[in-house]
This record gives structure tokens, sequence and C-alpha cells, in this order.
């Protein structure tokens, strides 16, 4: 195979085996998501979805989370309906972002009516560490936990994928992470790869991370940062893509070489009046978030040309 393609619908068509988990058969073009954190003003499911396609995304990565733009509680009522939109609009809803740490009664409602509807992908909640209590006795409950979610998955054929999300959490560092994932062995169960946390976590040597996360990297978030100077200290600030210190260059050589296909979201976390931050009611004109966010997925489009994905 002579060029790499990503894939942002569900896991479909053959099938083959990489290190005992599997992974789809690469799609002709990249299809790209965006993460419905930033468009939480527009609560319209049909304007919603127009407006994800007006921009120019394939589909969206929904929030299924308390304070999203369908809540747990309601998934069997409201998911249907985002997916309907969707499909109105010729986008699709390949993946979700929830909340789930564990399997119970709400978690298997979730998944069961995702899974109905089509939905393949999920991403998972993060386990925070208490810097209190001993740190691998933590780990160790936190595999507990995954192993339930990983039969749920199995049950309904839903991806489970675990962010690695800087700070104090399970995973930030990749090294107590991957050995929970390569214990259960699930197709099902994967990571969330963001290179951007990754980046942040340890700018220097994340590549040493991602070469052991890789397989089982089953979704990639793409979003940018940079550092600036505040009140003296250097802090992270995110930023339109090309702008900050992420290594696209590097990382889409990367995905290259392991021929990597899986589910793409972009995700908004430099300033566009609270849409970063999830807001229902912005501060600016609705129209620069939607211009600033067709701008950025300009360039990853261009990036991924450039690089013959």
């Amino acid at each position: 195979m002579n060029r790499r393609h990503f894939i942002g619908t569900a896991i479909t068509g053959s099938i083959f085996a990489k290190n005992n988990i599997v992974f789809a058969k690469p799609a002709d073009e990249a299809k790209i998501n965006v993460f419905s954190k930033t468009l939480h003003w527009i609560p319209d499911y049909n304007k919603l979805a127009e407006t994800v396609a007006e921009i120019g995304f394939d589909g969206i990565d929904l929030t299924v989370r308390p304070d999203g733009h369908v809540i747990p509680e309601r998934v069997e009522e409201d998911l249907p309906k985002v997916v309907e939109a969707c499909k109105k609009a010729n986008i699709g809803v390949p993946m979700i972002v929830t909340n789930i740490l564990e399997a119970n009664p709400l978690t298997e409602h979730v998944l069961r009516t995702a899974s109905r509807l089509g939905i393949k992908h999920y991403r998972m909640g993060w386990y925070g560490f208490d810097m209190k209590k001993d740190i691998l006795t933590q780990v160790a409950a936190f595999e507990e936990k995954m192993k339930g979610v990983a039969q749920l998955n199995k049950k309904y054929n839903i991806s489970g994928e675990y962010q690695n999300h800087a700070g104090l959490f399970l995973g930030a560092t990749i090294w107590d992470f991957q050995p929970i994932l390569k214990k259960i062995n699930s197709p099902l169960l994967g990571c969330q790869y963001d290179v951007h946390h990754a980046t942040h976590e340890s700018e220097t040597s994340w590549e040493v991370g991602f070469r052991i996360i890789e397989p089982y990297i089953k979704s990639i978030a793409i979003k940018d940062f940079r550092r600036v100077v505040k009140d003296g200290k250097v802090q992270k600030e995110g930023c339109p893509l090309g702008q900050g210190v992420v290594n696209y260059g590097k990382y889409l050589s990367l995905l290259k070489q392991y021929n990597i296909s899986v589910p793409i979201t972009m995700h908004f976390e430099y300033s566009l009046g609270g849409a970063e931050n999830g807001a229902k009611t912005i501060s600016i004109d609705p129209k620069l978030v939607t211009s600033a966010m067709k701008k950025d997925l300009t360039v990853f489009k261009g990036w991924l040309k450039d690089n013959g994905l």
C-alpha cells in the first residue's frame, strides 16, 4: 500500500489483526469529525448538523455526557434525533464523547443506544489520581473498572477509547496505561491518542510514548497549543493549528509509518468567545467561530494531502 489514509467512520469492511488488536481497512479518503463541545451554543440538532456540514466536516464527535448536546439520562430519546438530523445534512455520527468510567446501568444504557444507532466509537472519561493515596493501587483499581467496561463494549460491539489527557490522570504518561490495554487485550478497548496532550506532558519525548501505545490507538484528536508567559509563569495556551508547538510534521510521518487508520476528531481550545469551553451562550459573532473552525480544517486537510495521507 503506497498511501496512508485515515477513516473517520465506524469500523467496517475488511478487518485485519495487528498485535492482537483489530483495525479497520483504510478508507479512500480522510473523514474528519468535529468535537461538538465547541458548538454547545447550537442546541437545535438540525441547526447543529447543518452548521457542521456547512463548515466542511464529515461528521460529529458528539458530547453525550452531563451538560453535553445529549445528556446520558436522555440518550434513548435524544441521540436518535441527532443521528437523524445528521443524515438529513449528509454527515455522520461515527463517534461520541462520554464520561464513562465503569460498567453500570447508565453506561449500558448509553452504549446499547449508541450501538443500535450504528455508532462504533466513544471516548471514555478520565481516571484521576488521588495524590494522597498509593498510585499503583489506584492503577490496579482503574484496571478492574476498565475490564468491566470492556465487557460491555464486547456485548454491544462498540469501541471504548481512553484519552491520554495531560495532568494527574491515568494515561498522561502512557507508561501506566499501556500495560492495562495489553493485559485486557480487547479489540474494543483502546486509546484516543492526543498528540497535543502528549506534547504538553512530555514535550521532548512524546514520540516514545506514541511508539509504546501505537498498537492500541483507535482514534486521534487534533489540536494545537503554544507556551506563553502570564503573571510571570509559563503557561499553556490553545491556538489555531500550525501556530503552536505540536510537531505535526513528525506526528503525521509517524501515523504514515505505522499505517494507523482510525477516526479523527478535531478540537478547538483557543479563545472563541467561550465556545472553546463548551459555553451555551458565546460572546462573539457565531460566524467568527465557524470561520476559525473552517480555517483549521483547511490547514489540516492540507497537511494530510502534503504528507500523502
